[in-house]
């Protein structure tokens, strides 16, 4: 680190930690739609869509890139709806946030479908976004729905295939690489001045940003507030746990907690749980991303039930 960066700090993340409503409904936490999965990667999309679930949206898609879907239900999630991503961008149940790129690939279809998510997304969608996000970060007359852009996404975005038009409503998700890639430098140059980095991406973006690695950054659209992660450890350093870390912030902001705390929130736990696996014997060698999310899940429950 060249400079001081605050620690996200649990005590700050009230929303997070909030008792739900008894008279609550599925419809009261949202609705995550999951775009990716492309053929020989399906995995990805499945690990976002079940960490969406798990950490408490009210009902989660999967839309994957394919030609057809892999299978009628997720053989372990069955609570996921599975659908073609092009068939879900049509039907468009009423998402309250898009969590696209993991898994989806960067071949010509999985480029035309971002481009129609994009423009899908920028229109329509706003009126089905639950309470709790103008306090959040996106600026007075945004409009459409929230987008957590990952893996795949981030590629065609830096090569300048895709474009954002749409800024504080969109969080990117890049390890060091894809950030390099993204502010066309070498990676050496990201991991060097890390606040920096973040800010960078920011400014160039317009979005929130989610700066991953040890100690993770999160950097509001503005470039100007900087909060850095202290939980995690190497075992995170495995595929599919930067999967479901997306899925996580797509379904805590669907739940309508406002962006920073949704952001930080989801960044926290994710590393919590990492923490929490090693400390019973699940890692790090050997840690998978699907013990990841449930263990976000335990620590939420927990520290809700502290707060209650």
């Amino acid at each position: 680190m060249n400079e001081s960066v605050p620690a996200i700090v649990p005590g700050h993340l009230a929303q997070l930690f909030a008792p739900r409503a008894r008279d609550a409904n599925k419809g009261t936490f949202g609705t995550v739609a999951i775009v990716g999965g492309a053929a020989g990667m399906t995995g990805a999309a499945l690990l976002a869509g079940r960490s969406a679930l798990l950490i408490g949206a009210g009902k989660v898609f999967v839309g994957f890139m394919q030609d057809g879907i892999p299978w009628p239900c997720d053989p372990l999630q069955p609570e996921l709806m599975c659908r073609c991503a092009a068939q879900l961008l049509e039907d468009d149940p009423g998402v309250s946030v898009w969590v696209a790129g993991c898994g989806a690939g960067t071949s010509e279809s999985s480029l035309s479908l971002f481009r129609t998510l994009l423009a899908h997304s920028a229109i329509h969608g706003a009126a089905s976004v639950p309470s709790g996000y103008e306090s959040g970060g996106r600026s007075e007359g945004t409009v459409g729905t929230p987008l957590v852009l990952d893996a795949d996404a981030l590629n065609l975005l830096s090569d300048g295939k895709l474009a954002l038009a749409r800024p504080t409503s969109t969080v990117l998700t890049p390890h060091p690489g894809e950030a390099g890639r993204l502010l066309g430098c070498p990676t050496a140059d990201i991991q060097a001045d890390r606040p920096a980095a973040a800010r960078a991406l920011a400014a160039l973006y317009g979005a929130w940003i989610v700066l991953k690695g040890a100690e993770t950054l999160v950097a509001d659209p503005a470039g100007r507030a900087l909060t850095r992660n202290t939980t995690g450890n190497v075992g995170l350093a495995t595929a599919g746990t930067g999967d479901v870390l997306a899925g996580a912030i797509g379904s805590l902001l669907a739940q309508g907690i406002d962006w920073r705390q949704a952001i930080e929130g989801a960044v926290w736990l994710h590393g919590a749980a990492a923490d929490r696996c090693v400390a019973s014997g699940r890692g790090p060698i050997g840690l998978t991303a699907s013990e990841i999310a449930d263990e976000m899940r335990a620590i939420r429950n927990n520290l809700l039930e502290n707060h209650t």
